[in-house]
């Protein structure tokens, strides 16, 4: 079979985006325990004083609470440290203005924070500490993120020589030793330097929920929430907080929520180019596959999710590395429908631009 014929091929077989329910409509990141946030997001969308930005902090906020699948909230996805901190963003269709947290810590409610920098402040993004000091100067309440679960499976890890983890170039050996740790020597110059910065990726998976809601007049909202990646360097911060990244919304197109590998994700935008393809006319699926695509040319091994709705609701998904899925209900729907979306092929996607 020659190359046209297999390109052919797979275009047959892409599916078309998904028709728009009606509105209200709320579309995110993955099924199972994540369509319960989906629910509440919908359900309080019928009062008519709830905001788009209200739906989607009450959506993210049911997964904190809900600690859903482990990886948003409290008790899940521990650093070296064996400490959890929250990552959030919350985006408003209408101003683009957008407000987030990263490294939060000791504090559980993570999405609220990140509405209070966007009411309270002129800033985009606090961080760390002083991203608690605001957070208990505006009224929230510092308490301890870990769980004994927690702490067992962190001592499992320690037992285990640390392993896996996020380290390179460093002395010991991070795929024997728990450090500390000491970064080696490296010569830019030298013919396996970029492959050494830039080793294959080994990032286990793990979720964010990443939301989008349009009420009954059509303003729109996103925001994420996660409790990052497991194992991660204490201070880490992967691209669910950022703008454009994890999350993106421009009420006169449409909006993104994005879930993956965000150390290498967050290095492309995929957000923001999802949006801005649907700008250029591109279909809500068309949108998400040329943003997955934009990565896996780069990094062929990325684990990847994204999920694009248009301003009326119409909607499509594109991953690759898993089969990603993602739930929305709207208009007079009863219940979430949750939707499959295979892999995008990496080999596939390197003939196709060979062809």
């Amino acid at each position: 079979m020659t190359r046209v014929v297999v390109i052919a091929s797979l275009l047959a077989l892409r599916v078309s985006a998904q028709g728009s329910p009606g509105l209200p409509f709320v579309i995110n990141t993955w099924g199972g325990p994540f369509t319960a946030a989906t629910d509440a997001a919908f359900l309080s969308l019928k009062n008519p004083t709830t905001s788009a930005l209200d739906a989607v902090q009450i959506g993210c906020a049911t997964c904190e609470k809900n600690q859903c699948d482990g990886s948003v909230g409290y008790g899940g996805s521990p650093d070296e440290n064996c400490e959890t901190t929250l990552d959030a963003m919350i985006m408003d269709g209408t101003t683009m203005k957008s407000g987030s947290v990263a490294g939060l810590r000791r504090i559980r409610d993570a999405i609220a924070v990140a509405r209070a920098v966007l009411e309270y402040t002129t800033h985009t993004m606090l961080a760390g500490d002083l991203a608690t000091q605001f957070a208990i100067s505006n009224g929230f309440r510092a308490s301890n993120l870990s769980t004994p679960e927690q702490e067992a499976r962190c001592a499992a890890w320690r037992e285990e020589n640390c392993q896996p983890n996020y380290r390179t170039n460093v002395f010991p050996d991070p795929k024997t030793s728990c450090g500390p740790y000491t970064g080696v020597s490296l010569n830019s110059s030298a013919p396996g330097y970029k492959k050494a910065i830039n080793p294959d990726a080994t990032q286990a998976s793990h979720d964010t929920i990443s939301m989008i809601s349009i009420d009954a007049s059509g303003v729109m909202a996103a925001g994420t929430s996660t409790n990052g990646a497991t194992w991660k360097v204490p201070g880490r911060v992967g691209d669910g907080p950022i703008t454009g990244s994890g999350s993106y919304v421009d009420g006169e197109v449409g909006g993104c929520g994005a879930t993956g590998d965000g150390d290498i994700m967050m290095r492309f935008l995929p957000c923001y180019q999802a949006v801005e393809n649907l700008r250029l006319g591109m279909s809500p699926k068309e949108a998400a596959e040329d943003a997955v695509k934009r990565i896996l040319r780069k990094f062929p091994q990325t684990a990847s999710g994204i999920v694009v709705t248009s301003a009326k609701g119409e909607h499509g998904g594109a991953g690759s590395g898993w089969t990603f899925t993602y739930a929305f209900r709207g208009g007079n729907m009863n219940a979430t429908e949750v939707v499959r979306v295979p892999p995008v092929n990496p080999v596939v996607e390197a003939i196709r631009m060979q062809a």
